[in-house]
């Protein structure tokens, strides 16, 4: 019989101390790395919007929890806490691998090394050693009312297993609706939704992304306006095409070339002239006559186009669309874009369209907000990336009395550049969340991505620098995302977790 106790009280002692070491060991590490730890909560599926208070909260209890264990007259207690803060960590990591829109990084130090499910089975064991010494504490009591003891133990575990798990899942279902509705501006990482594939060095900077098709790349350039190339999607070989053209004497200041297949537009805004021909044979074949002057413009179909002007009052943005067939041609959409200071600096941005949606997207640089128009140019809605800056933050002067408008100081840009591919909006954004690491901004360019059909932010993924660190800009095809990286032409493969996202034609 006093064997038998004393198998019991190793037990009950050697449980305790396992649980002391691991909370030590996991509260130090914490403590050690709290930045890092801080960020990975931040970027978690289900504690984002608790980031702050939790990762402090967390290893004080680890801790507290520790030290209850080594007093004896303590250890149920220690014992009853070990085993609410162990069910905590299991149903967390439970409802990431299940009902998480996408599983984050791993916890650090040792732990790191465990897979989700290797961490899941390693709490569970732990949870087991915690229930088992629960129970064998109470019988050491048990020479009066065994039953009593035996009961009151099971209803603990019971309660304990309910209540943690009922914390976790309110904290879970709360702070998404946080996040989704209250935007307290944390971005989050799933591992590895876009994977470098390679990279090419194109010698010269005067490259730009004119458009894809199923399989290839577009680049033009802009010294050498009839000089296009085409890359596989591997960036293993590519082709150079020659535009056939005469433009006889048509005075082009800033030719660019945009390709939608199975055709190619040649634009210059300050002409204006469009022309369009076919990227079988590299021949214009068509001019778009009647064509406004703009200054972005993107095709919608074979004979329309979506332009940005300064037609508005004070030489302003306005938005519009051009149809080679209707009449009248040119139809501007002047409530589109919405001034804040004058109209010109501070309404300009990214000129996009979406096939797969048939939807008109322009992103402004300077503040957080886009704008979704149907191919007649009338307003769908107005959405907002997920910063906070909602109003512009430039300074412009009037020159030569008030004829022309320049930014008297550097602006701070928002959204720097931008692509849309299907029902996804990615922007490459210039603005620091909360939670996030010094040292990916400085290695990295922060991409953003956007549901335009659902209007809600979805992930972020960083594109790290290759030999330069300027993003000109960057596309993205349904499998690949390019970019164009100082005057390397760099592309990432597309993972699951970002393909599952998009939706459309």
């Amino acid at each position: 019989m006093k064997l038998r106790f004393n198998f019991k009280s190793v037990f009950i002692e050697a449980v305790s101390l396992l649980f002391v070491l691991l909370f030590v060991y996991a509260a130090i590490s914490k403590f050690l790395d709290f930045e890092n730890f801080q960020i990975q909560l931040g970027q978690s599926p289900l504690l984002s919007a608790y980031a702050f208070w939790v990762s402090w909260l967390v290893p004080i209890i680890e801790l507290v929890i520790a030290t209850a264990l080594i007093i004896p007259k303590c250890r149920q207690v220690g014992l009853k806490a070990s085993l609410g803060m162990m069910t905590m960590f299991t149903v967390y990591i439970f409802i990431i691998l299940n009902y998480s829109s996408f599983v984050p990084c791993s916890c650090g130090g040792i732990l790191e090394k465990m897979s989700w499910d290797t961490h899941l089975i390693f709490n569970i064991v732990f949870m087991i050693l915690a229930i088992v010494a629960i129970i064998t504490g109470s019988t050491l009591n048990r020479e009066k009312r065994y039953g009593l003891f035996a009961s009151k133990s099971y209803k603990w575990i019971a309660g304990i297993l309910l209540f943690s798990s009922c914390i976790v899942i309110i904290l879970f279902v709360s702070s998404e609706d946080i996040m989704h509705h209250e935007n307290p501006f944390i971005r989050r990482y799933p591992q590895h939704p876009v994977v470098f594939s390679n990279a090419v060095d194109l010698k010269l900077n005067s490259y730009y992304l004119a458009g894809y098709n199923a399989h290839k790349i577009y680049l033009g350039n802009y010294t050498n306006p009839l000089h296009m190339e085409s890359w596989d999607n591997s960036l293993k070989s590519n082709t150079i095409h020659t535009i056939t053209f005469n433009p006889k004497k048509i005075p082009f200041k800033m030719v660019k070339i945009s390709v939608q297949a199975p055709y190619f537009y040649l634009a210059d805004g300050n002409v204006p002239a469009v022309f369009r021909g076919n990227v079988k044979d590299w021949k214009i074949t068509k001019e778009l006559k009647g064509a406004p002057y703009f200054t972005l413009l993107v095709p919608l179909d074979s004979i329309t186009l979506a332009f940005r002007s300064n037609n508005a009052k004070k030489a302003a943005n306005v938005l519009g669309i051009f149809n080679d067939q209707d009449m009248p041609k040119i139809k501007y959409s002047r409530d589109l874009l919405q001034r804040q200071i004058d109209g010109i600096f501070d309404t300009d941005g990214t000129l996009l369209y979406s096939e797969g949606l048939k939807k008109i997207v322009y992103l402004y640089y300077y503040r957080n907000e886009f704008i979704i128009a149907d191919k007649t140019g009338k307003l769908d809605h107005r959405a907002h990336t997920i910063d906070t800056i909602e109003h512009v933050k430039i300074k412009v002067s009037a020159l030569d009395n008030g004829s022309e408008y320049a930014m008297s100081a550097p602006p701070f840009v928002v959204n720097a550049h931008a692509a849309v591919c299907k029902n996804l909006l990615f922007v490459h954004s210039e603005v620091k969340g909360k939670f996030e690491n010094n040292k990916l901004w400085e290695q990295s360019f922060i991409i953003d991505v956007y549901d335009l059909n659902k209007n809600t932010y979805i992930m972020s993924f960083p594109v790290y620098h290759t030999t330069n660190k300027k993003l000109n800009s960057f596309i993205v095809t349904p499998t690949h995302l390019y970019a164009l990286i100082g005057n390397n032409l760099v592309v990432y493969e597309l993972k699951e977790a970002l393909k599952k996202e998009m939706k459309g034609n």
